[in-house]
């Protein structure tokens, strides 16, 4: 049974409030499902400028199926988790294959999909096509978790949650799950809330019992382990040698400066290197990781190698073809080192 209240209270809100995003111009159900696998663990401010971009590139499905996995990383380089965007790419194409270019609006068919899960899945049904399916992202469950009064994240209070997201669903369910999200990403923070101006409060657990932020339970944070990295740069002329991580590994399909054990180094790639000196040293996080990267000046002595190179993940490029190609954000900072070292 639908709460016509709460119903009401979030969509008078939601149209005077909401949110000014790209995405939300027009109803696209390529353009919502682009925004939300964007948005994962993603703030707004850092999705906009990639959107846009991709969007003048890729204004379509279709564009993005028929185009190179290579030229997507690119453009998504420095955004961060690019495992979303291969599963995008490989997703696109299956709906061009599979669905004739129709993206399915049956929610199990659609889940289907690589890289879409349960939160987009719910997501694009309830914007795009206007289906009741609670989605329920990190604003949405804070929201939810101060609104009934929860602290603890128990799999029994999530179902709770859920529960209670069923109920706030009328002829516009999109909206209502737009409008708990822009709550969440305004007036009901982590470490802010604005209540008089939240239209829950009249109802919200939290509210009445004179705390919001003391819910939920802060989650605790887990020390983030440090991986200990050689970097080499290695010149040939006046180029650098870069090398393709695999597709399987962390950060795969993209494009580094040879980044491993000195010996694993020589094993891999049978070659006879010399250490000239150390460029420097830089550190770069990830969410579940730390990197700490030694970067080096080498030279190869076995000169035969240059003419054994496979030519799909081993090059040789010069500087001005570093935008030529995707990187993570770490051999950014290698290259850095590099204008700054003069080296």
């Amino acid at each position: 049974m639908y709460n016509t209240s709460i119903n009401k209270a979030l969509l008078l809100w939601y149209d005077v409030h909401k949110r000014k995003l790209p995405w939300r111009e027009i109803n696209d159900t390529y353009k919502t499902w682009l925004s939300e696998v964007m948005l994962q663990q993603t703030q707004v401010n850092t999705v906009i400028p990639y959107y846009k971009k991709w969007i003048k590139k890729y204004p379509t499905l279709l564009s993005v199926a028929n185009s190179d996995i290579d030229d997507l990383l690119k453009l998504w380089e420095g955004l961060g988790y690019y495992s979303r965007c291969k599963n995008f790419y490989n997703a696109c194409r299956i709906v061009m294959n599979d669905y004739c270019g129709e993206i399915p609006s049956d929610i199990k068919k659609f889940n289907s999909l690589p890289g879409v899960g349960p939160y987009i899945a719910a997501a694009v049904m309830s914007i795009a096509f206007n289906q009741s399916h609670p989605a329920i992202d990190t604003n949405i469950n804070r929201v939810m978790f101060r609104y009934l009064g929860l602290k603890n994240k128990t799999n029994y209070n999530k179902k709770r949650i859920y529960s209670k997201l069923a109920t706030f669903n009328n002829l516009r369910p999109g909206d209502i799950i737009q409008s708990i999200m822009d709550i969440g990403s305004s007036i009901c923070k982590t470490n802010f809330v604005n209540c008089e101006n939240c239209p829950l409060s009249n109802s919200c657990k939290a509210f009445i019992n004179g705390n919001p932020l003391l819910y939920p339970n802060p989650k605790v944070k887990k020390a983030i382990p440090i991986n200990y990295f050689i970097a080499c740069f290695i010149q040939k002329n006046k180029s650098m040698l870069i090398v393709k991580r695999k597709n399987d590994v962390a950060l795969g399909g993209l494009w580094e400066l040879p980044m491993i054990k000195v010996d694993e180094l020589k094993n891999k790639y049978n070659l006879n290197l010399n250490i000239n000196y150390k460029i420097g040293n830089i550190v770069h996080s990830f969410s579940h990781y730390r990197m700490n990267i030694s970067f080096y000046n080498c030279e190869i002595k076995n000169t035969k190698f240059y003419s054994n190179l496979d030519t799909n993940c081993i090059k040789w490029i010069t500087r001005k073809q570093i935008n030529d190609y995707a990187f993570h954000k770490a051999n950014h900072k290698l290259f850095d080192l590099l204008e700054k070292n003069n080296v």
